[in-house]
């Protein structure tokens, strides 16, 4: 049978699925952040919110999400016991686009400045999709500042991807975007609106590009990792199999001892239903938190 898939019949549905998840969470429950506000980190301001008391968990977001299209529906219970710090990546939700160069280090740098600034020196740290993406360059760049690390329907290498959607990232364009859920939530909050173009075609310029942050760099993280994803979320699973080996997984623990990490494949999800399935995720991080 002749395989007929073309990333822009694959796009649309995507893009449905992800702006029902952007729906779902600005309708989720809410709660006021405690302190709130800007950094001025790396020749940029960030911005970020704090909700609760307790170990500290920062939280970072999917492209093109802001803390509460991506974390509203989770930040009420996570708080409950955690000082929990969601941080606004460079040019999304309320932090304000720049032309600074948009690198996995640079935002990992501004993590780290967040927590200076805070002074917050060690932290458990969760990224979904692209802020999982982040959360593993932080690991990579400051090992004494994390606790834990949990990542969520993400990978350190563009390869990490199965092909399809690698594809769909190499034909992406600003103008689906348009009138989405996503746009409503980023003129609700940004600072710039008309910067809403610019900031999609300088996050579309970096989804296309390869990267890698290292096979040797993700053998030496020493936290313990919670990997989390969906069976169908667009991850290779041969790929992910060898990313938990690489962090001490994949052992017969009854022949030797439990890893300090973990894996958690959740049946019948994608990358966007994924993070609507808020007992599942909450259930894998207070078990791995804790």
């Amino acid at each position: 049978m002749k395989n007929t898939f073309t990333p822009a019949r694959f796009l649309k549905p995507l893009l449905i699925a992800i702006m029902m998840f952007a729906v779902s969470s600005l309708y989720s429950q809410k709660v006021k952040p405690s302190v709130s506000g800007y950094i001025p980190v790396n020749g940029i301001k960030v911005y970020y919110e704090v909700y609760g008391e307790g170990k500290p968990l920062v939280l970072l977001h999917g492209a093109f999400m802001t803390i509460d299209t991506n974390w509203g529906q989770l930040i009420p219970d996570l708080s409950k016991n955690r000082k929990v710090i969601a941080i606004e990546l460079q040019g999304h939700g309320h932090t304000p686009f720049s032309d600074r160069k948009l690198s996995h280090a640079n935002l990992a740098s501004d993590v780290k400045g967040v927590m200076d600034y805070l002074k917050i020196d060690k932290a458990d740290i969760a990224g979904y999709s692209f802020g999982g993406a982040i959360a593993y360059q932080f690991a990579i760049q400051n090992p004494d500042r994390l606790n834990k690390l949990v990542i969520i329907s993400a990978t350190y290498k563009n390869t990490g991807w199965i092909p399809e959607v690698n594809n769909v990232f190499k034909t992406m364009k600003p103008e689906l975007f348009t009138n989405s859920p996503m746009q409503t939530a980023y003129d609700q909050v940004a600072p710039d609106k008309t910067k809403w173009t610019k900031f999609l075609e300088q996050m579309i310029a970096a989804a296309g590009q390869p990267f890698d942050l290292g096979d040797a760099n993700i053998s030496k993280i020493s936290a313990p990792v919670l990997i989390i994803s969906g069976d169908n979320d667009g991850l290779d699973k041969i790929e992910l199999a060898k990313t938990y080996k690489l962090l001490g997984g994949g052992v017969s623990a009854d022949l030797s001892p439990m890893p300090k990490s973990r894996l958690a494949i959740i049946p019948g999800q994608s990358h966007v239903s994924l993070m609507m399935q808020t007992a599942t995720i909450l259930n894998e991080l207070n078990s791995f938190l804790k």
